[in-house]
């Protein structure tokens, strides 16, 4: 069977400043439900800045591979396309990146109490958090 690629050309990539090797598009903030969906780019051989999952979700692998390294860098886990995996909130710190291509990768967060992601400086101190409201605006922001 012949492989077939996740088409994004109608997906409008959004980055943030100071937050390298990585784009974003929301999908949906569903405050009631307390959840947040979106799609990631992780760019190819390239780790994303340290940070915590303070919700739990959902991951679905749409295109290349999601690399998973730990705080000091070492590759903890490689998820190939296709891979679901469904995790607790509060993990150990991590990167994600992309592997010899970008990766596509679907998260839906879930039971969303105030923050989705913490965002740390090497040493493991809250630089910023992500949560409902953010999301919120980042969405509002896509359609501008």
């Amino acid at each position: 069977m012949a492989r077939i690629g996740f088409d994004d050309s109608n997906v409008t990539w959004r980055t943030i400043e100071g937050f390298d090797h990585i784009a974003y598009f929301i999908c949906d903030v569903d405050e009631a439900n307390r959840s947040v969906d979106l799609l990631f780019r992780f760019a190819a051989n390239q780790q994303i800045v340290l940070h915590r999952h303070k919700a739990a979700y959902r991951t679905l692998v749409l295109q290349g591979e999601l690399r998973i390294y730990r705080a000091n860098g070492e590759l903890k886990e490689i998820r190939p396309v296709g891979s679901y995996v469904a995790s607790a909130s509060d993990g150990e710190p991590h990167r994600e990146g992309g592997g010899d291509e970008d990766a596509i990768v679907f998260f839906s967060n879930r039971n969303v109490d105030g923050v989705v992601y913490e965002i740390l400086d090497d040493a493991f101190n809250t630089v910023t958090t992500f949560g409902l409201a953010e999301f919120r605006a980042l969405l509002e922001g896509q359609g501008a």
